[in-house]
Formats: structure tokens, C-alpha cells, sequence
């Protein structure tokens, strides 16, 4: 059995790549953009320089944030989910449920579909609720791995993860099915066998 997605008609648009060297003091989230249908999806908004980092380049695909249908958190550190509240009419999907309003519905996000093309699928590793979303598009299997990588270069030992062996099965999984891989804070990579594990 493979983790891709069942379909492969989705959209997906970088709005933000993201950017750190360390753990800190600056950072920025890659935040992206996926559609298929009618629905509208944003992935890990989280820190930018401003707010127009997001809005802008939704604004030039000539989508609203009130258009937004859904939001995935990749994970809960403030850096990938601090502008989430930019999509209020957004349903909210994290590691173990879906958030509308003052309303949540468990369920698991191991194999969650979002639409025919876009899924859900548990990598923990960099934190314990870490997941992954697969689109397959045009361009093949697009896995938004938040965190697993912060960007192409590493660091190929997080120094946050609370559980490093986790991590690399994680990525191990991701690589197996993935033709492009979006970091929670660089640019999209093609992996390679000499991609960070």
C-alpha cells in the first residue's frame, strides 16, 4: 500500500518561502496554498515579516481569506501556526481533529482526505503531533512536511526533536512517496539518495 494521494488534479502555490539558521531569534514559516474543487487550503501559516507575505499572493490568485475553506497546522510551535486566525472561516486540521468555529470533530489524521488529491498522514518526529500533507499534482507527489526538514540543508540532527529515531522514519516515509518536498522553512527540494535523512 502507498501513502499517495488517490488523485492527482491538485493545485498548489508556494506564498511564502520561509527562512532560519537557527533556532532563533528570526524565523519565518513557508506557508502554502493547495486547491482542488471547491476547496481552499492553506498550509502553516505561521511567522512572516508581515501579513501581506500571506495575503498578497493569495490576493494574486484572486483568493480571499474568507475563501479560505480549511487550514493545516503541520504541528503546534507558534512559528507555523501564528497567523492561522488570518482564515476565520477556515475549518482548522491539525494531528487529531477538525476545528470550525467553537466546534471540533476527532478523527485521526493518518490517512485523512481532504479532497481525492490531498491527504493526510502522521510524521512524528520533530514533535509528537507532526503531520504531513500529500497532494498529488502535476508535478507528482508534493508532500508539505512542515518541520521533518526545516529546508533542504538541514539540520540533519534537529536539535528540538524529542525523538530523533521517530524523525529519520518519518522522513524515510515521506521520501519513499514524495517527487517534491515543501520544508516548514525553506524552498521546495527535489530529494535525492543524498537528501538528509
Amino acid at each position: 500500500m502507498t501513502d499517495a494521494p488517490r488523485e492527482t488534479s491538485a493545485f498548489y502555490q508556494i506564498l511564502s518561502i520561509g527562512y532560519t539558521t537557527s533556532t532563533g531569534p528570526g524565523v519565518a514559516a513557508t506557508v502554502s496554498y493547495l486547491a482542488e474543487g471547491d476547496r481552499r487550503i492553506v498550509v502553516d501559516p505561521g511567522m512572516v515579516p508581515g501579513q501581506d507575505a500571506i495575503l498578497k499572493p493569495l490576493a494574486d490568485l484572486g483568493v480571499t481569506p474568507d475563501q479560505i475553506t480549511d487550514v493545516v497546522l503541520s504541528h503546534h510551535h507558534p512559528d507555523n501556526t501564528i497567523n492561522a486566525g488570518l482564515f476565520g472561516n477556515a475549518r482548522m486540521h491539525d494531528h487529531h481533529a477538525i476545528y470550525t468555529h467553537d466546534q471540533w470533530e476527532d478523527r485521526d489524521a493518518e490517512g485523512y482526505e481532504l479532497t481525492p488529491s490531498i491527504k493526510l498522514i502522521r510524521t512524528p518526529g520533530h514533535s509528537h503531533e507532526d503531520i504531513t500533507v500529500l497532494a498529488g499534482t502535476a508535478d507528482g507527489v508534493v508532500a508539505f512536511a512542515g518541520d521533518l526538514w526545516w529546508r533542504e540543508t538541514g539540520p540533519a540532527e534537529d536539535p528540538i526533536a524529542p525523538d530523533r529515531d521517530r524523525l529519520r522514519a518519518s522522513r524515510e516515509r515521506v521520501l519513499a512517496v514524495a517527487d517534491v518536498i515543501v520544508p516548514g522553512h525553506g524552498a521546495p527540494f527535489k530529494p535525492t539518495s543524498s537528501s538528509i535523512r
